[in-house]
């Protein structure tokens, strides 16, 4: 019935000619509407896609920043930092390694964006980490002289853990002096090993991270000797998200940001290669520093290269980023040295006798060491070294692929070479992981009569010791009288 009103109600609005004839396709029209999408504005807008998002972002790259002459953009593009990304990635394309091309153009203009928003002396596409919920695209950057922000926090962010742990102890202090002395313990923690300053050892660069080409470009911290002590010990799959805390045991001291710092470290310091004779150190750091540790180097102006053919050898690559020790630094501090106003007055003796001897300093391979010489990992070489090509040798390209770090790759072709580093950050292990062991159980307190249980007195033994002590008081008060009176006759 209300489907024959509605047909009804259309002949008498519209009023066609030959109504009897059209009665069926007004019928089927009618019904048809019925089920029609209605796209009006109560209805939500459709979800739009996360390609739709990130193109949406990424659009911002493609923009010109400014209108400017082509004279002063010439001079831009000769004093800027941005390195050729496109080109490397040629070269890493042919060696089978790397990133579409898309998303490589997609980085090279986010680098770009970088360096227009900071001032950088210095910056390098150092690689892709990949996370379970989302990746991190790095920047290795250097500021200019002077123009370096000071770090935020500093170190007070770091030990925060350990700082709110010594107000517990210096509460609980308070609170025991009211009460009777309880043993003391002698155990003295061993001293925090300083951080490198910057422009030095693992904190020589800075390194900026993004989840995607076009979103903002985050800092990472600066590291401490803590942090790679403790990433040496765990192995953590990362995240995509910085400021999640790392749950493992060892404990780390700090997030995901100061996690994701340690591994480029490691990494940089132990796939960071180039063709032996690209750098040297200066004539004058050589003289003066023969017995220091060198920590600087130069491009050598008379390289002119190295056959392709020679460099799938392991003796024509060397190191050129400061191995790091099993302190955490690249540079050994010597803890034993202890500063005067260290010691209080009457204990600097007593301390000296105490010390053991110095411990011995910790040295590792020096700068521009042939990978030759890195250790084996189960009668497998670290490094494994071809040709892009075999079929035409003359215009291949020479690729040197880490074994020990799974992802870091290096090429060099004449003057030319690159390092990066594609994977999940994790170091090879011939064994499955498995945490390490909890720490052994400390000793129990030396037992004394102090801390000696013994049975509880009955009830006669406390009158008999209260009787004796009552009379002991009698006595002492008789003798004290007497004292008085022998003073008084004298």
């Amino acid at each position: 019935y209300d489907h024959l009103a509605r047909v009804l109600n259309k002949i008498l609005d519209e009023r066609p000619e030959n109504v009897v004839d059209m009665f069926e396709e007004l019928s089927r029209d009618i019904k048809r509407s019925q089920f029609s999408k209605k796209m009006d504005t109560l209805r939500d807008e459709p979800e739009s896609s996360a390609a739709f998002d990130l193109a949406e972002i990424q659009k911002v790259l493609f923009g010109k920043g400014g209108a400017e002459g082509s004279e002063g953009q010439e001079e831009e593009l000769v004093e800027t930092p941005l390195p050729n990304v496109m080109e490397l990635a040629f070269y890493f394309e042919q060696a089978g390694v790397g990133l579409s091309r898309e998303e490589t153009y997609c980085i090279y203009l986010a680098l770009k964006q970088l360096v227009d928003s900071q001032p950088l002396q210095k910056c390098r596409f150092w690689g892709k980490i990949l996370g379970t919920q989302g990746n991190y695209i790095v920047a290795e950057v250097e500021y200019r002289e002077g123009e370096e922000e000071e770090e935020e926090g500093g170190e007070e962010g770091i030990h925060e853990a350990e700082k709110d742990y010594g107000k517990d102890d210096v509460e609980d202090k308070e609170r025991q002096e009211d009460l009777d002395p309880l043993p003391k313990s002698n155990y003295k923690p061993p001293p925090v090993v300083p951080k490198e300053d910057n422009h030095t050892g693992v904190n020589k660069f800075t390194y900026f991270v993004c989840s995607e080409p076009g979103k903002p470009w985050i800092k990472l911290p600066q590291l401490t000797p803590a942090h790679i002590v403790a990433a040496r010990e765990i192995k953590k799959f990362f995240t995509g998200h910085l400021d999640t805390p790392i749950v493992s045991c060892p404990p780390f001291p700090g997030n995901e940001a100061a996690y994701l710092r340690a591994q480029i470290a490691r990494i940089s310091a132990g796939t960071h290669i180039s063709p032996l004779g690209f750098y040297h150190f200066g004539e004058e750091e050589g003289e003066e520093e023969e017995e220091a540790v060198r920590d600087s180097f130069e491009e050598n102006p008379d390289f002119e290269g190295t056959p392709v053919g020679e460099l799938v050898h392991n003796s024509t690559w060397v190191h050129h980023v400061q191995h790091i020790l099993p302190q955490g630094r690249c540079v050994w501090v010597n803890l034993a040295q202890k500063k005067e106003d260290d010691f209080e007055e009457g204990e600097e003796e007593e301390e000296k006798e105490v010390e053991p001897d110095e411990p011995e300093p910790e040295v590792g391979p020096p700068l521009l060491t042939p990978v030759s010489e890195d250790a084996e990992i189960n009668n497998t070489p670290p490094w494994t070294g071809r040709l892009s090509s075999d079929l035409i040798p003359q215009y291949a390209v020479a690729v040197m692929k880490s074994n020990l770090w799974p992802g870091a790759y290096a090429f060099a072709t004449g003057k030319q070479f690159e390092n990066i580093y594609l994977g999940w950050g994790h170091k090879y292990s011939a064994e499955n992981y498995s945490p390490p062991a909890p720490a052994l159980l400390q000793q129990e307190y030396p037992s004394g009569p102090e801390i000696t249980e013994v049975d509880d007195p009955s009830v006669e033994e406390e009158q008999a010791l209260k009787a004796a002590l009552e009379e002991q008081k009698a006595a002492m008060e008789e003798m004290e009288d007497m004292e008085e009176e022998e003073e008084e006759d004298d």
